[in-house]
């Protein structure tokens, strides 16, 4: 409007310059009707009726934009008190205070441009609370508002359900979204955690490639996860009976997953029970050798090999780098009493009880003495045993023999 009155201004100066000598005439006519007058002052009067037209027009869009303007500002005075709602919720939700976060989050929701996030933030103060009917309705609506945003409700339903331990659901949501987004990385994760959860070991190896092509766990979360699998396929081979499922699994593992400790030790004892001994002691030294770990030395010492001196005599090697190992020095008195060797097989136990005092071995040294007909000393260690544990194993020593006997090697042994 002032940018048109201005024009009208400068068109009137640049006029009257103009017409400053000469004022012009005009004469219009209409039937009988003539009208006649200066240039000047009918250039005049068609701007300035120009000027009041347009005026008038511009005053009647504005009158009729009025209801329009009115509801655009009511919309955004919504949005506003609907944000603001919003982030006193989530301040309120940030505190721990549930009653009040629900409440104002829920306060202006309809009226919010995003009420996906007030819904799913009040799903989770409802969680909280302990509140699964209204959590679960708050999810609904909130998928309803954004039937568009299915994967994003979808994994904060899942998560929920995980914090609350409702792994079933969590798994059929997850598959749900694994459906939609065979690929996505956290839908992975999350399916891989609730598989492990509820231990269906089948689903996981069925999801392993997946999970290694998708780079999904971290290296070491993959490697573990890798190794659970394994105990998992080897127990179900073993339940089959035989050696022949057994040695199937073994074959088909990675050799990163052959050197590792827990699957050597659950394989060789899985075979010792099949009756594998000798091939099982070549499989534990090989792999003591390149990595040495106290569950297969254990293992190693509870063999039942025909050649219980020939294992003695490879196990005193590694005493030579590992003259105070506890593990190995309960092993070699192990190996000892299945060769027969009292004397040995005391000065290996009373050795390990001297690096480090265990149940095992006070039960291994109270049964070797007991045979030895040291009813006192035997009845110490066993004390002694049962004060640091009251569970174990059996001795590896079965006093099946006749005491005489074992009394009649006493001095053979103690040479030894």
């Amino acid at each position: 409007m002032l940018f048109a009155a201005l024009a009208v201004m400068l068109s009137s100066v640049a006029l009257t310059l103009l017409l400053r000598e000469e004022n012009g005439y005009f004469l219009l006519g209409y039937g009988v009707w003539t009208v006649e007058g200066s240039l000047a002052l009918f250039v005049l009067s068609v701007l300035l009726l120009f000027l009041l037209g347009y005026g008038l027009v511009r005053g009647l869009s504005n009158l009729l934009a009025v209801p329009a303007s009115l509801r655009d500002w009511r919309s955004q005075r919504q949005i506003q008190r609907a944000r603001s709602s919003l982030t006193k919720g989530l301040i309120a939700l940030a505190e721990g205070n549930w009653q009040a976060a629900e409440k104002e989050l829920l306060r202006h929701a309809e009226q919010s441009d995003m009420p996906m996030i007030n819904y799913l933030a009040s799903a989770r103060v409802a969680q909280e609370q302990g509140a699964e009917e209204r959590r679960d309705q708050y999810l609904r609506l909130a998928h309803e508002s954004m039937p568009a945003a299915d994967l994003a409700v979808g994994l904060i339903q899942a998560e929920l359900h995980i914090r609350h331990q409702q792994m079933e659901q969590a798994l059929a949501t997850l598959n749900h979204l694994h459906n939609l987004a065979p690929k996505h990385q956290q839908v992975l994760k999350m399916l891989a955690q609730v598989l492990q959860e509820l231990k269906d070991w089948d689903a996981l190896v069925e999801l392993l490639p997946t999970l290694r092509k998708q780079k999904t766990l971290a290296s070491g979360e993959l490697y573990a996860l890798e190794v659970r699998l394994q105990v998992h396929l080897l127990n179900q081979a073993a339940a089959k009976g035989g050696e022949g499922p057994l040695r199937h699994v073994w074959e088909n593992m990675s050799r990163t997953l052959q050197r590792q400790p827990e699957l050597v030790g659950l394989y060789a004892r899985l075979q010792i029970g099949t009756g594998r001994c000798e091939e099982m002691e070549q499989l534990l030294r090989e792999s003591l050798e390149q990595e040495w770990d106290e569950g297969l030395i254990e293992l190693y010492g509870q063999l039942g090999s025909d050649e219980p001196l020939k294992l003695l005599t490879q196990a005193e090697h590694w005493l030579q780098q590992r003259p105070r190992d506890p593990a190995l020095l309960l092993a070699l008195g192990r190996l000892a009493l299945r060769g027969r060797l009292w004397g040995k097989a005391r000065t290996y136990l009373e050795a390990c009880i001297g690096v480090s005092e265990s149940p095992a071995a006070y039960r291994e040294l109270g049964a070797l003495l007991e045979g030895l007909e040291e009813p006192q000393a035997a009845s110490a260690c066993y004390r002694k045993g049962l004060e640091l544990s009251t569970s174990g194993k059996s001795p590896t020593l079965l006093l099946t023999e006749d005491r005489g006997q074992m009394t009649d090697d006493r001095g053979q042994g103690s040479e030894d």
